[in-house]
């Protein structure tokens, strides 16, 4: 016989033909179609169907000559184009198929079923080519109980993967904590599950421990989303009153947004337990996402710290501290002076206070109150009604307007030597904007209280204020416009004709004057 003739009969006879049509039409649609894990498959599938034709043709070569040679050349080729099928359709169906109707099996699961489909192909190809079968079975079935004498723990391995991808008890992307292991589940294979840690490292864990083990999976709860309530510790000595830790605490972390923290349930503050010399509180908050724990952590002890020492209370310290510095009364004093002179100055830059003496800007240095400020932390909030200025001498904020369509966007930024919330201070108006710090800022704030006694004995400075309010104002609508910065000075005549008007009212002055007035009469 021609060995074209040869060969074809062969290659009809181990539908060879029909390998090539399934390859051919089966790599587009998994290159297209499967995930990308999947693709790389295609490889192993062409390798096989190239190794079938190889032994093919070297079979019918040596048909004639070696016939003992050709059957094994034969059930070598048949055995290349069966598991190349089966990888065929096994692809096709677990990663094209399959996902289009909604359906997934476990990876671990998949390839058990494509391991049993290749055992189960090649004893039907041994069969066919003329192998006693039974006898292999036989044999096998000893070989498979020797095998798994020694192969137990993966046996258990496999059993135990297979489990956990069943019942979906540990998915793909949880967050979990296996003794002191925590991290996120990758990848769950037929011997391990493999779990990437904070610390960017990758652990393996056979899934027989998985099964043995307490798994906790964090911040899960079914048809909710992640949450993970976490815990932040802190001590205030017992100076203060616990409302007041918990008022201001709260306070401070419900007053803007922070990222990976859930607004709903909201922050809180509660008080743990009275120890010797201490009041602890914990903080509990409802993180989003596990991995950022220890980032969050830190942003929720800098707002405590922040808003504690905004309030001035004091953080504890141990009962048994021991001060070994000696401060001197000159050192005291050196300290004070500098404070001092640090609010004259930061009073000094305020162009609306220009118009004040030296007496003045002591009087109201003294009664200033220091407040910082962490990164991210809300200072004033648009529609709020707060009677104080801020005078900002370190750090850099963000002026922000809320539209009526509640979209909030940014319109200034101002650094340090700047000012706001003079409006609310001399006219009690509601704040006109919500004004965040970028990083860490440091202000001073001016009380109504405080201004108001300089006001009531100088009544006159109410004219030049409102001249400066006015004209403050004007100049800032024209920038925030692009209009002309050329003030009109009929506009800003009536401007300041209101603002007077509205700061004589806010302070009393009217009424101060008509008790002298009555006096005198």
């Amino acid at each position: 016989m021609p060995l074209w003739s040869a060969l074809a009969t062969e290659a009809r006879a181990d539908y060879t033909a029909f390998l090539l049509a399934g390859l051919a039409l089966a790599i587009p649609l998994i290159r297209n179609l499967a995930p990308p894990a999947q693709r790389r498959r295609v490889r192993g599938m062409v390798l096989l169907t190239l190794a079938h034709l190889a032994l093919l043709v070297a079979g019918v070569l040596l048909r004639g000559t070696e016939p003992e040679v050709h059957r094994d050349l034969r059930l070598a080729s048949l055995a290349c184009a069966a598991l190349a099928a089966v990888g065929i359709l096994g692809t096709l169906l677990f990663s094209v198929v399959l996902p289009r109707l909604h359906l997934a099996l476990p990876k671990i699961l998949q390839d058990v079923l494509m391991a049993a489909a290749g055992i189960a192909a090649l004893f039907a190809v041994a069969s066919r080519v003329g192998y006693d079968v039974s006898g292999l079975l036989t044999t096998s079935a000893i070989v498979t109980a020797v095998i798994g004498l020694a192969l137990q723990d993966t046996l258990g391995n496999l059993v135990a993967g297979l489990a956990v991808q069943s019942d979906h008890s540990i998915r793909i992307g949880d967050w979990i904590q296996v003794g002191q292991l925590a991290g996120r589940v990758t990848e769950i294979r037929w011997r391990y599950t493999a779990i990437e840690t904070r610390n960017w490292e990758t652990v393996f864990v056979p899934n027989g421990s998985l099964v043995k083990n307490q798994v906790t999976v964090v911040g899960r709860r079914d048809g909710r989303p992640v949450r993970w309530r976490r815990w932040v510790h802190f001590n205030v000595d017992f100076r203060t009153g616990p409302g007041d830790v918990i008022r201001v605490v709260e306070s401070a972390l419900r007053s803007g947004p922070i990222d990976h923290v859930a607004a709903d349930p909201a922050p809180n503050c509660i008080l743990l337990e009275l120890g010797e010399s201490y009041a602890r509180y914990a903080v509990r908050y409802w993180l989003t996402d596990p991995a950022q724990d220890d980032a969050i952590d830190s942003v929720v002890r800098v707002r405590v710290t922040f808003a504690l020492k905004r309030a001035g209370i004091p953080l504890s310290m141990p009962a048994h501290a021991v001060f070994l510095t000696e401060e001197s009364n000159e050192r005291k004093v050196e300290k004070s002076e500098a404070d001092r002179e640090r609010r004259r100055d930061a009073l000094a830059r305020v162009d609306l206070f220009r118009d004040l003496t030296d007496d003045d800007r002591r009087r109201l240095a003294a009664d200033l109150s220091y407040v910082p400020f962490a990164a991210g932390e809300t200072i004033t909030r648009q529609g709020a009604e707060a009677h104080w200025l801020y005078l900002l001498v370190a750090g850099e904020v963000s002026v922000r307007i809320r539209a009526e369509s509640g979209h909030e966007s940014e319109v200034s930024r101002l650094a340090a030597g700047s000012f706001f919330g003079e409006m609310s201070l001399l006219t009690g108006a509601r704040r006109s904007a919500t004004v965040v710090a970028l990083d860490d800022a440091e202000c001073y704030r001016l009380d109504k209280a405080a201004f108001e006694q300089v006001v009531r004995d100088r009544p006159q400075l109410a004219e030049s204020l409102a001249e400066h309010l006015a004209r403050r104002r004007m100049e800032i609508s024209a920038i925030r416009e692009n209009l002309d910065r050329t003030i009109e000075p009929q506009k800003l005549a009536a401007a300041k004709l209101d603002l007077l008007e509205r700061i004589r009212d806010f302070f009393g002055l009217d009424d101060d004057e008509d008790e002298r007035s009555r006096r005198a009469g």
